[in-house]
């Protein structure tokens, strides 16, 4: 006679980096347990991003409700089910966009927000999806309406948002112009897709944007630097154009020539992602796997993967991402 296989319980405890001081620190934390409309996800991979380093810095604090560990998207099996849940099953391979709480083990994530791990992909490809690519989508095709023969404009072409930007934009039949701060990320971007570069640390990116498009300037500007850039950004923009600005890494105060504004009939809007609620992102997910999903399983797209660590290395990657000396994503593994 067999006897019947016991199911292993889950541990008590995990390993996750939480924030202490400014600094990552490996600790044991509880395991986290759904509610009725969540899963839990044991984590093969988790994805860095410039919203965890601005946690850490204290400059970007989780959401009402939401883990303190650090860490918005993640790939592996679904390993517990909410009470509610009936279309997904206990040993799908997801990647799912989370408010926090990537850098650990296990991950609770909202079950409309868990994605089917293209076919083709591996986890530490699936971890580089969620946030760049809801991000991008939301901001450059749902909010700026990138359409087909304009042009965007990306600044840093080389970041985890820059690829995916460049590579949609072109899927999507638009043209784009980055700005990289070297000629191998230049060279790179170009390769990716990109129609033209601009070496910012060379070159001024408003007079090769006139020059390249003829002084006509750009339809869209997807941009994460805001300072300085915001006048020059002005400056580039066509008649009828759109700025989104998604973040403010040289400061978030800038002088406004609003007279441009209105002679030009340009539209400015920005937005942050983490704080909006779940149907907001399900909508984002739903156009993702209708629209995106089929090229990622095609190869007509992919995530670009700069380097992988362990996840009690995450001090290093964020070390890492801080130089800017990386093309793409940078992926914790556990």
């Amino acid at each position: 006679m067999i006897d019947d296989v016991v199911p292993m319980p889950f541990p008590e405890q995990m390993i996750a980096i939480e924030v202490e001081n400014g600094a990552l620190k490996p600790v044991r934390r509880d395991m986290p347990t759904p509610s009725a409309d969540q899963v839990l996800i044991k984590v093969v991979a988790a994805g860095v991003s410039r919203p965890d380093v601005m946690q850490r810095q204290g400059l970007y604090p989780p959401p009402p409700g939401a883990s303190d560990i650090p860490g918005l998207e993640v790939a592996g099996t679904i390993q517990a089910l909410g009470d509610h849940i009936n279309h997904l099953n206990i040993g799908d391979r997801a990647c799912a966009l989370v408010t926090g709480g990537g850098y650990a083990e296990y991950c609770l994530a909202s079950d409309t927000l868990c994605l089917p791990i293209p076919e083709g992909l591996s986890f530490i490809q699936a971890a580089a999806l969620p946030e760049t690519f809801f991000t991008v989508w939301s901001n450059v095709f749902d909010r700026a309406h990138l359409q087909p023969g304009e042009t965007l404009l990306v600044h840093g072409g080389t970041s985890g948002i820059g690829t995916t930007a460049i590579q949609l934009a072109k899927a999507f039949n638009a043209k784009v112009i980055v700005t990289a701060g070297s000629k191998t990320k230049c060279e790179f971007c170009l390769q990716l897709g990109a129609d033209a570069t601009i070496n910012y640390k060379e070159q001024d990116f408003f007079e090769e944007v006139m020059r390249f498009t003829g002084n006509k300037g750009v339809d869209v500007i997807l941009d994460m630097i805001g300072g300085d850039y915001f006048p020059r950004n002005l400056k580039c923009m066509a008649d009828d154009a759109r700025l989104v600005q998604i973040a403010v890494q040289n400061g978030p105060k800038a002088e406004i020539n609003l007279l441009s504004i209105m002679l030009k009939r340009l539209t400015i809007t920005g937005s942050t992602l983490r704080a909006r609620d779940d149907v907001f992102k399900k909508d984002i997910a739903d156009k993702l796997l209708e629209k995106v999903w089929p090229l990622l399983e095609s190869g007509q797209i992919k995530p670009i993967i700069n380097s992988t660590l362990a996840l009690t290395d995450a001090a290093l990657a964020h070390q890492l991402m801080e130089s800017s000396q990386h093309i793409g994503k940078i992926i914790l593994t556990v």
